[in-house]
């Protein structure tokens, strides 16, 4: 018997690709001179230790997330100091997090967090060990019920 795969309903699309970089100015000048993709949010997360904008692809609502770091301590400072500035996570937007959780806990799949945390946005978000995600951090992303997704 094979298990089924999580709902349709619960993986509704990809939310966002996190790009770890050393400075977010820098970082946002590129993106804007040479894609004209400008962000249409910022905001400093002092419990993931990072600056961050998201910026709009096109007419969707995909986003590309810079995140630079706060403090060398940071998760982002040492991703960059381990591998340097690139794709640091795939994020994935759901509707219920808390069964989304669940159902990858029951497959064996661990999380970061045992709750989610705040993410961008007054988001809610939880990780899945890359070791259990062919080597990618995959984020899971529950809006906040305001956000216009």
């Amino acid at each position: 018997m094979t298990t089924p795969l999580v709902p349709d309903h619960l993986l509704l699309t990809i939310d966002h690709v996190g790009i770890a970089v050393p400075d977010l100015d820098d970082a946002l000048e590129f993106y804007a001179t040479t894609f004209g993709l400008h962000s249409v949010h910022e905001e400093v997360n002092e419990e993931q230790g990072v600056r961050e904008a998201m910026l709009a692809v096109g007419d969707s609502d995909t986003r590309i997330q810079l995140l630079a770091p706060l403090s060398e301590e940071s998760t982002i400072a040492k991703f960059i100091a381990r591998n340097g500035q690139g794709i640091q996570q795939l994020a994935y937007r759901v509707a219920d997090i808390e069964a989304v959780s669940a159902i990858l806990r029951e497959r064996g799949v661990r999380l970061l967090y045992d709750a989610p945390k705040r993410g961008t946005s007054d988001s809610r978000v939880n990780f899945v060990h890359p070791k259990d995600a062919g080597g990618v951090l995959v984020e899971l992303v529950e809006p906040a019920p305001s956000a216009s997704h």
